[in-house]
């Protein structure tokens, strides 16, 4: 009873205080847009829409690990939008998350994890950045654009991706070749074939430490960590 409570006045704040005054912390990341929070309560991160998980659609397993890392020990503001419902059909809080000054929604458009969405036509407080985002990590052909080829951009669709691609990952297995890279921390599979960082997520290994030559070209912003 006291849990049930407790969750009912949380609802109401989320509701009715202002974002800044609320932090809030993650217990369960379910993809790249809907996590639990530790009270219990659901989000679902508003006007973005990242790859399904169940089925599993293009580029949905690395759009969650990209939210974790977002998110991983970080305490959060949660931000409602007046153009939107308080919750979804699913009982979800309908909210953006802000981790200190960055806002996750924008930024998982910005690193191709999830596109925009406005459902039902409605453009919330950020959709012109939203939008803007999606277009420059399409034109740079970041995560998802590059990855799922055949995603389109229109922010009022859900994401469509389509199916995670079939065809196993082929590593090279000559005995006479190293099992691991040598340039990078962690076994890494040598180059050739190269890998891209979709690659190496699949196998488990991100993020990755560049202790020699970049090889595979992983660290896209140059401060030594790959697929982070």
């Amino acid at each position: 009873m006291r849990k049930h409570t407790f969750a009912l006045i949380l609802s109401a704040l989320l509701l009715f205080t202002p974002s800044s005054a609320l932090s809030a912390q993650t217990q369960r990341i379910y993809d790249g847009d809907t996590i639990t929070l530790t009270t219990g309560e659901k989000i679902r991160l508003l006007q973005i829409d990242a790859p399904e998980l169940s089925p599993a659609e293009c580029y949905g397993a690395e759009a969650q690990q990209i939210l974790s890392n977002l998110l991983l020990n970080s305490q959060f503001q949660l931000e409602a939008d007046p153009i939107s419902d308080n919750k979804d059909r699913y009982g979800r809080l309908l909210r953006y998350i802000k981790v200190g000054d960055t806002n996750i929604n924008l930024r998982l458009v910005e690193l191709g994890a999830a596109t925009p969405y406005f459902y039902q036509g409605e453009k919330g407080r950020y959709a012109t950045q939203l939008l803007k985002a999606a277009q420059i990590a399409k034109s740079k052909q970041l995560g998802l654009w590059k990855s799922c080829p055949t995603t389109k951009l229109n922010p009022y669709k859900p994401a469509t991706t389509g199916k995670v691609p079939s065809a196993p990952l082929q590593i090279n297995t000559n005995s006479s070749q190293p099992k691991c890279d040598p340039n990078y921390q962690g076994c890494i599979p040598p180059y050739p074939p190269d890998l891209d960082c979709s690659d190496i997520k699949r196998l488990g290994l991100a993020p990755v430490t560049i202790i020699s030559r970049d090889v595979h070209k992983l660290d896209a912003d140059g401060d030594g960590i790959g697929c982070n």
